[in-house]
């Protein structure tokens, strides 16, 4: 089994096609793509892939240290993730071509008007264990 983080985006992905920001979405709306996402992780329960899930909230600051005694650094002139990430889910699954399927099938999730977003989401491998080097 290998672990996959699926990571939805509010922005920087390719535009989705139902492309209407959640912000614009009627209440109902936002309701149904919630219980989409909650049914979609409950069918990976059943089937001991899914391993969490969260959605973000847009709130967020950048912090670095900035030397002793020093206070942090907070945020700069660059992009945030609190403007770039939506949430994420992580599954745990035989290979990259099921965590392909789940992330096509989590892509149909409903938006504006109820009809799929088509989102795009990134899927990324967890690290296994380091390379072993032998020369």
């Amino acid at each position: 089994m290998a672990k996959y983080l699926l990571l939805k985006h509010y922005r920087g992905a390719p535009a989705p096609v139902n492309n209407v920001p959640m912000d614009q979405w009627k209440p109902e709306e936002v309701t149904a793509h919630i219980q989409y996402m909650r049914d979609f992780a409950k069918k990976l329960e059943s089937t001991g892939e899914f391993v969490d899930a969260q959605a973000l909230s847009e709130d967020a600051l950048f912090v670095r240290y900035d030397g002793e005694g020093r206070p942090p650094v907070t945020d700069g002139p660059f992009a945030e993730t609190k403007d770039l990430i939506a949430g994420w889910m992580i599954i745990d699954v035989e290979g990259p071509e099921r965590a392909i399927e789940l992330a096509g099938e989590l892509s149909a999730a409903p938006g504006a008007d109820g009809k799929p977003i088509h989102e795009w989401l990134e899927v990324r491998p967890f690290y296994g264990e380091p390379p072993t080097i032998t020369e």
